[in-house]
Formats: C-alpha cells, structure tokens, sequence
C-alpha cells in the first residue's frame, strides 16, 4: 500500500502543535477569516433535550473551516519563496488552498477524487486553481501528489499532517468555547466532525484545560477513526459511499491520530442520521450545511440523547458547500441523490 503521509511540514514548523499554536493561529488570522456566530435553535434544543451551540462555519470564506489552517500553511510557503502549492482533498481543504494561494499569486494545483462533488469543482476552478482527478481513494490522490511534485516542484499542503493546518482549524472550536463563555456557558461537550482529523485534533488542542469533552463523529460507512482507535493506530478503511463527501478519507492522519486519540471519543453515524441532520440543521435552525457537517450535528443529537451528557453541547458545523440537486432530494425525503459524474 502506498505511503499516505505526505511530504514534511515547511522549514520552522513545529513537529506537533500545542494548544498555544492555536492561540497564535487565532491571532494571526484576526481579520482575516470571519468569526462566524454561534447559533441556537429553540425546536432544536426540545428536540434533543439539551442546548446545542452550532458554529456556522457554513458561512465562513470559501463556504468551510478549512480556510484557517490554508491561510496559514500557504502564507508560510509563499514567506518562504514557494514556486507554487499543490494539494490532494475531497473539496473544502482544496477551495480553501486555492483562495489561499491566489492571495499569494502561487500557481496551485489540486488533486481531487474522480468522483468530487461538482459544486466544488467548480468553487476550486474559480479560484484560479487547476484540478487533478486521482481514483477515488487516500491512496491514489497521495500518490498522484508524490508524483506531481516531483514533475512541478510545487510545495505539497497537507490537510491532515501540516501543523499549521492543524492549528488553524482548531480555532474554530476555539472561537466557538469563548463565544459561548461570553454567553455564561461552559461547554460539556464539542462535537466535530471527523475525515482526515484535522478538526478533530484542532478540537482537542483548543478544547485543552477547559474541562471540555471533544467527541468526533463520522460516518458508519467510513470509520477511519474508530479502526484507528481500535488497532492502535492509523489504517485504512474501505473506501465506501457516503453522503458526507468530505469525510471520505478511509486513513486518519498520524499527526490527527497522535493528537486525537488520548482524549477524543468517537460517535459514528448512519447515511440515514446524515440526512436527517441536514434536513432537521434547515428546517429548524435555517442553516444550510453540507453533509460533512451534518454528521456533526447527527452526532450531537444522538450524544444529547445518551446519559451524562451535560446540558450544553457545542457543535461544528464546518461547511456549507453542498450541492443543490443533493438538498432537493434530501428535503424530498431521499437518503441520497443520484451520483453526478464529474468531467475531467
């Protein structure tokens, strides 16, 4: 099986960040990103019986989290004379490095699965970003990076392994415990959604010393994090279908996984729930949020269902970018759309 780490993080970078690289991140990205608002929904608390506190990371630059930890691992590239970035992604990391990137004028190459959402596409071609397709797995994208780095000598952005990544994406969850201390509220709970770990590890960083429990949920079709906790490390899953096409990456990252695995607990969700939650985030609380997000929330729901679950429970709802045709038939009572091929 091919190698799935990819190459190493950019000259100065710390090994493994620490919750004070997250207090750095936020205040070199302050004006940058939005501080997105924490919302409530009344029906939504007496539907689960407990105070959820979502983070409408659906309304951040680039429609996702992802731009937080892309602002910062470009800027460190670009400060250190990169010809140009290139980085594999099932869609939100790859919009959030071309954004990234045009800032800098770095030319930018994205490698996608063959089978990426075409909203996304889209997003990352207006951008200014050319795009790659690489099978459907881990594995194949990474290996069609390693061989494109070489071709091109662009620098490789890892959205699980990159330190800055990592530490950019844990000041959404940052942002969301001091919105909701200002609110009088200590968070029992912070439920992420989990695909290569990068949410998740940035969770635990910023969630560290606030007597916080950071739950991970992913989807029951790709359990990369659970397979983890259970063999003891990373490996890789198969690759099956599911709606949250952003946590299709069947391997977590080691650097997630190292950071992840001592204090996180996982919640795994069905394609059912996903829907469920995608439909139950716009009918009740008016957000449209992709399905990446929605495991999020599905998996809030069943916490708040469970004992000892506390009374507040945050929720990141990192993303909006779904497609159209997706939502029609998810509010029309589907579980799925059909597939939508995607031209090379």
């Amino acid at each position: 099986m091919p190698d799935t780490r990819s190459a190493p993080a950019p000259t100065g970078a710390p090994s493994a960040p620490g919750p004070a690289d997250v207090a750095r991140a936020r205040r070199r990205l302050a004006g940058r990103v939005q501080r997105t608002p924490l919302v409530r929904s009344d029906q939504l608390d007496a539907l689960c019986g407990a105070r959820l506190w979502l983070k409408a990371e659906n309304l951040q630059r680039g429609g996702s989290f992802k731009v937080r930890g892309a602002l910062l691992a470009v800027e460190e590239l670009a400060a250190a004379g990169s010809r140009g970035v290139l980085a594999q992604s099932t869609g939100n990391h790859a919009i959030a490095v071309a954004l990234a990137a045009r800032a800098h004028r770095l030319p930018t190459l994205i490698v996608l699965p063959s089978d990426a959402p075409p909203a996304k596409v889209g997003r990352i071609r207006e951008a200014g970003a050319r795009v790659v397709f690489a099978g459907t797995t881990l594995a194949e994208r990474v290996a069609r990076v390693a061989e494109l780095r070489v071709r091109h000598g662009y620098d490789v952005v890892d959205p699980y392994e990159n330190p800055y990544v990592v530490a950019g994406q844990g000041t959404a969850s940052a942002e969301l415990l001091e919105q909701a201390a200002d609110e009088g509220v200590a968070l029992d709970s912070l439920v992420v959604p989990i695909g290569g770990g990068s949410a998740l590890a940035g969770a635990c960083l910023a969630a560290a010393g606030h007597g916080t429990a950071v739950l991970g949920a992913e989807p029951a079709a790709v359990p990369a994090f659970t397979a983890a906790l259970r063999a003891g490390g990373p490996v890789t899953v198969p690759a099956r279908h599911t709606l949250a096409d952003g946590l299709r990456p069947d391997r977590i990252g080691d650097l997630p996984y190292s950071l992840a695995s001592p204090v996180a607990r996982v919640l795994t969700v069905s394609e059912e729930d996903i829907a469920d939650a995608l439909r139950t985030a716009l009918l009740t609380a008016r957000l449209l949020v992709e399905p990446a997000a929605a495991t999020a929330l599905a998996g809030a729901l069943a916490h708040a269902a469970g004992a000892g679950r506390g009374t507040d429970i945050g929720v990141l709802l990192s993303g909006g970018n779904v497609e159209p045709a997706l939502v029609a038939t998810l509010l029309a009572g589907a579980v799925e759309a059909p597939r939508v091929a995607v031209a090379s």
